[in-house]
């Protein structure tokens, strides 16, 4: 898997470099480059964002609720006082809005939490990409001291004691008699398969609405398909070329160096969506960067030059101000202006039957 996605990785970014290329030619250069059919400009980034009719995989409806209840149990953490929701907060894009989470014990852990939106598309989780699955990711946290700091048995014997949860268990895994860990892992995974971000403006300048961005925007999107690189790594609708890269930043933390079997400890980590960007300040795997300004002052011009920096990374990225102001404004228009259903803090899922 890792290879599969390493190859479709650099499949992405080799079609965005070519696209960036091409891009940046003049109409009339453009026209010549290819034949007099060949679809806009326009039409082929709109291709390439566009949102999928719905979920990868169909999600079972008693599964997906039971897990959302599961996701806001405080039975799951060891003090009963902290849920999975705790640090992944709906109506900040299921983020904290911290630089890094703080446990329910008030350990301060090193990275950020991430957002939950679309991880169904997803092939690694977390920053390091240590999971591989959903219902493997669900379970790092539950048994982290720092974090929920949970045990099975415990759980398990406290939502056993809950009269309406056996049944609802049964009804979602038929077969089994039993509150399980692997049930409950699967439960949560369920759920959060749904949670899909919502349709954004340029969602619909992508369906064909000229009129959904602005010019200034527009403007941000030509240098975020263009002279910024930034689509060689967020491509495609999530925004994610779901791979690591080192982007320069300073510190320790190797993020997946340190998993890799190869022993090069160069410092990688997952590239996240840009989904809902505008609710999930601080930014980065460390938080170290408060604002998309701050973000996009990193790329140009603020990079720690080093051999291991990702190789679709422009070094040499200047940009003006209002350039700046432009790509921000473009990232802006990725969010939602919808605000989220707050009833039992969460939005309304995508479930397919």
């Amino acid at each position: 898997m890792e290879i599969r996605r390493r190859r479709m990785g650099f499949m992405i970014a080799a079609l965005a470099t070519g696209l960036v290329s091409w891009w940046g030619l003049a109409p009339a250069a453009q026209e010549a480059a290819g034949p007099a059919d060949a679809p806009s400009r326009e039409a082929i980034w709109r291709s390439i964002f566009a949102r999928p009719a719905g979920l990868p995989e169909p999600v079972d409806p008693a599964k997906a609720a039971l897990g959302r209840d599961l996701f806001h149990d405080t039975r799951l953490s060891g003090s009963a006082t902290a849920s999975c929701a705790s640090c992944h907060d709906a109506g900040r894009a299921f983020t904290d809005g911290r630089a890094t989470a703080v446990g329910p014990g008030g350990a301060t852990l090193s990275r950020n939490a991430p957002t939950l939106y679309n991880l169904a598309w997803a092939t690694s989780f977390f920053w390091d990409g240590r999971a591989q699955s959903l219902a493997e990711q669900a379970r790092f946290p539950i048994l982290e001291p720092d974090e929920l700091a949970g045990d099975f048995p415990t759980i398990i014997r406290r939502l056993s004691a809950d009269a309406a949860l056996p049944a609802r268990f049964k009804a979602a895994f038929p077969g089994s008699d039993a509150i399980t860990e692997e049930a409950v892992l699967e439960a949560l995974a369920a759920y959060e398969r749904t949670l899909v971000s919502p349709p954004t403006r340029f969602d619909r300048w992508v369906e064909g609405d000229d009129t959904a961005l602005s010019d200034e925007e527009k403007r941000g999107f030509d240098i975020f398909v263009g002279k910024g690189g930034c689509v060689s790594c967020h491509g495609g609708w999530r925004f994610t070329d779901d791979a690591f890269h080192d982007v320069g930043l300073p510190g320790k933390d190797i993020g997946r160096g340190a998993l890799t079997a190869d022993g090069k400890g160069l410092p990688e980590f997952r590239t996240p969506s840009l989904r809902e960007v505008a609710r999930t300040a601080p930014y980065m795997h460390d938080g170290s960067l408060a604002t998309l300004k701050d973000v996009v002052d990193h790329y140009a011009g603020g990079l720690v030059v080093r051999p291991s920096l990702a190789p679709t990374l422009v070094r040499d990225l200047s940009l003006s101000e209002a350039e700046k102001a432009a790509l921000i404004g473009f990232l802006k228009t990725i969010s939602s202006e919808q605000k989220s259903n707050t009833a039992h803090g969460t939005t309304r899922p995508m479930i397919e039957k």
